[in-house]
């Protein structure tokens, strides 16, 4: 736990080394740290290293999904986390029609039973970076190497993005790698009891 509270890396659709080479050089140096409780990662990873080199970033918890190209590396289809007063859910995505489709990721967030549901798949973040409907948060943290989608859009952002949780409030704070830089944005959430 740090001074922000307890840290949280939301991350996926890597697609590497099949779309993308690795994740931009910028968001490296963000990724090697220590404060990091916890991993959630909406699958899509590529490959047994980038598998293994999630599963060593977080001191506490790695929840990681299956995304539909992760062929035989043992993941689930779905996991639920606490974080704080938080209980957070995972999902890749692409299991959800039509894809990134608001009502219906909340209705899978209400069969999870989760106040905040990650998912990915569209490798993009929400224009408004996070929706809420329902009393629950729909979160998308992007593809980390910005890897053309399933729709064959190459036009993607890289992002990932850091929850800072203290009890019933979170900080969402964005990461994009734009013209080999990192720009940050901040959103705050609070859990409706």
């Amino acid at each position: 736990s740090t001074d922000f509270g307890e840290l949280v890396l939301l991350i996926g659709d890597f697609h590497t080394p099949t779309r993308a080479a690795d994740i931009p050089a910028c968001f490296k140096e963000l990724l090697n740290t220590d404060k990091i409780s916890t991993v959630i990662c909406t699958g899509n990873v590529g490959s047994t290293a980038v598998l293994e080199r999630l599963r060593n970033i977080p001191s506490k918890d790695c929840k990681i999904v299956a995304g539909e190209t992760d062929m035989g590396m043992d993941l689930p289809e779905t996991s639920v986390t606490y974080v704080g007063d938080f209980k957070v859910g995972v999902i890749h995505g692409h299991q959800v029609m039509p894809w990134g489709d608001t009502i219906a990721l909340a209705k899978c967030a209400g069969r999870l039973g989760v106040d905040i549901l990650v998912s990915g798949h569209t490798h993009r973040t929400h224009p408004s970076r996070i929706v809420e409907i329902g009393g629950k948060y729909l979160i998308n943290p992007g593809s980390v190497t910005g890897a053309c989608n399933a729709l064959g859009e190459c036009d993607i952002v890289p992002s990932f993005m850091l929850m800072a949780i203290q009890g019933g409030t979170a900080t969402l704070y964005t990461y994009e790698e734009r013209g080999g830089e990192t720009k940050v944005t901040m959103t705050e959430l609070k859990r409706t009891p």
